[in-house]
């Protein structure tokens, strides 16, 4: 997949947090297999981009192109086809359903487009250490439970790109590091990029580039 972004500016940025970024009012291309890493502090748009780039919001001047269209002409399908099989996602408040079981909130991306088999859920839970709340409604899993089921949710699909929004915040060095392998994996089987967004460097996150928003 193509990724590329031509002088992006957000409607609502103050100026001054706009000159002194790396990403808005750049030209960027993003490559295939590539590790990129975003780093933002809090007020420079690092949540509003993640969803510009997942087609959630338009309020920005310039270009966002897959594939050589711009997501601005996309229409619902063209949306409907981008996330089944090409983008996929760990938002920083995660989706999940409340009232679902883990299990169910994993099982319904794999079954929406499957990439693994029933039993690769059962395995990366274990990895992950969440195997035993796989039966557990999300609404009694603590927050670090949750993030950890919507990663290995988002792993469940096709993808060319994973978006992630601050994905370990809530975990221990040692399951951010799990985590950080699977997602590793994950990606090099499909020779997918990955773009992680946090509010700081990710040493256990080996990227090809790092960007300061």
């Amino acid at each position: 997949m193509q990724l590329t972004l031509e002088n992006i500016v957000p409607g609502f940025l103050e100026k001054e947090k706009i000159e002194t970024s790396e990403v808005w009012k750049k030209k960027l291309e993003v490559l295939q297999g590539e590790k990129l890493q975003v780093v933002a502090a809090s007020g420079r748009g690092k949540t509003s981009l993640v969803h510009f780039l997942y087609g959630l919001r338009n309020d920005y001047s310039g270009v966002i192109n897959i594939n050589n269209k711009s997501l601005k002409l996309f229409d619902a399908e063209d949306y409907a086809i981008a996330r089944k099989d090409q983008v996929s996602i760990i938002f920083q408040d995660l989706r999940l359903f409340p009232d679902q079981t883990a299990y169910e909130n994993i099982e319904i991306k794999r079954v929406l487009q499957p990439f693994h088999s029933e039993n690769k859920i059962m395995e990366m839970a274990d990895r992950l250490g969440i195997k035993s709340k796989l039966n557990q409604l999300c609404l009694k899993c603590s927050y670090g439970e949750q993030q950890r089921i919507a990663i290995i949710r988002a792993l469940q699909q096709p993808f060319d790109l994973l978006i992630m929004d601050e994905p370990f915040s809530n975990l221990d060095e040692i399951n951010r590091k799990l985590a950080m392998e699977l997602i590793d994996e994950e990606a090099s089987v499909r020779n997918a990029s990955i773009i992680l967004f946090d509010l700081k460097d990710i040493e256990y996150f080996q990227p090809d580039r790092i960007l300061y928003l």
